[in-house]
């Protein structure tokens, strides 16, 4: 591999970085959220779209679940295996 796409893989992997941080922060926020303030949020809900509190509660755990798992799949595992591709470079480039 060459320096320029080297220094481009390295650029991408900490872009992905920052934004699986982001995203757990933003599961972390909504998990606060919706523990600190959730009688706040169901009456909004309830009035808005008539849902019960067992329903919003569904709701938000299946959509911070969603959110888990496509950080986890479109963020970190894209980082690892540009962090181990850049790794194994970096051995071959060093052995020759």
């Amino acid at each position: 591999m060459t320096s320029q796409t080297n220094h481009c893989l390295e650029v991408v992997a900490k872009i992905l970085l920052r934004c699986w941080l982001f995203g757990f922060i933003l599961l972390f926020i909504w998990l606060g959220v919706s523990l600190f303030m959730g009688e706040t949020i169901y009456g909004l809900h309830s009035t808005l779209f008539g849902l019960t509190k067992h329903e919003l509660q569904l709701i938000f755990y299946c959509g911070m679940g969603l959110l888990k798992i496509l950080v986890l799949l479109f963020f970190f595992i894209l980082w690892l295996a540009i962090k181990l591709v850049l790794r194994k470079s970096s051995i071959t480039v060093n052995n020759q």
